[in-house]
């Protein structure tokens, strides 16, 4: 969930206006999204009833988020843009720095819910070049209704039509144009290579270390333009650099240790679904060591 939020942030930073940096973006995500879509529905991740009534909704948000973003000038849309950029790069360090609860709770997720997620995360996706998953992925898992897998392939495979969406709402507002071509197939490409690798880099980096180090990027990359902005000049800019990496830092370690616990508390779960008599010995004090090990012997 990390594509558009990336790919528009470096964009911005070697200087491609707001508009077109999005643009381009969300037509490389066509092609990415629908390469993800297709697998994670080959795999059984996809709950089509969810894709359904979160996809429409973003699909709306993320025409009118690119028809406002193709109407606002360069100069306002990239402290604009590089706003939400970065408050979702913070978002994304404070939700990965703490434990990810994702219990499967009783009930279905309705549609008054997933309705406006959906418009509200696509209108961001659009205006910010980037955000449908970070926005979207996390208001599903935590509402604990669905499991974290049909979560993933669900927001992947709505993406598909919100990107669409948002690609028609600049092709309106910006003219073909408006598209970087060469960027866009870069971009294409790049995310095909890359998905593979990223599917077998997971499998060893833990996905929450790495939410918190791409949240720490986007926050850095993005906090350039925001200083500009404002006007933030000598001495401001370095101690606002040095704040930013230090609460980096902090976030890391409080990612690190969040992923040390869950792993203990999943060693702690299996040991006892594996030994039942040491869950029974935990119930029963007067039980010694011994006897535990004699039992298990026999």
């Amino acid at each position: 969930m990390g594509y558009g939020l990336t790919s528009s942030t470096l964009l911005l930073l070697a200087g491609v206006a707001p508009a077109a940096a999005s643009a381009s973006v969300h037509l490389a995500e066509v092609g990415t999204t629908l390469a993800a879509g297709v697998a994670h529905w080959r795999f059984g991740n996809v709950d089509w009833r969810v894709v359904g009534r979160i996809a429409v909704p973003g699909a709306l948000g993320a025409f009118a988020g690119a028809t406002f973003l193709s109407a606002v000038s360069t100069a306002a849309a990239a402290p604009w843009m590089a706003a939400i950029l970065f408050t979702l790069g913070a978002y994304l360090l404070v939700r990965f720095s703490r434990p990810l609860r994702t219990g499967q709770r009783v009930g279905r997720l309705r549609g008054r819910f997933l309705g406006p997620l959906g418009l509200v995360a696509g209108f961001v996706d659009a205006t910010g070049g980037g955000g449908w998953g970070p926005v979207a992925t996390p208001a599903l898992l935590v509402s604990g209704r669905l499991e974290p897998r049909k979560v993933i392939g669900s927001v992947d495979t709505a993406e598909f039509v919100v990107a669409g969406a948002a690609s028609v709402g600049f092709l309106i507002g910006l003219g073909s144009e408006g598209f970087l071509l060469p960027m866009v197939v870069a971009l294409l490409a790049g995310g095909l290579i890359a998905a593979p690798v990223a599917a077998w880099l997971v499998r060893l980096v833990p996905a929450q270390l790495l939410g918190a180090v791409v949240g720490g990027v986007i926050v850095l990359t993005n906090a350039r333009t925001l200083m500009r902005a404002l006007d933030f000049g000598g001495a401001v800019q370095p101690v606002g650099y040095a704040l930013l990496a230090l609460a980096w830092g902090v976030a890391l370690v409080f990612a690190v240790r969040a992923m040390l616990r869950a792993r203990r508390a999943r060693a702690v779960v299996a040991a006892r679904l594996t030994d039942p008599a040491r869950d029974e010995a935990a119930d029963d004090p007067y039980r010694t060591e011994g006897a535990i090990v004699s039992e298990s012997v026999r």
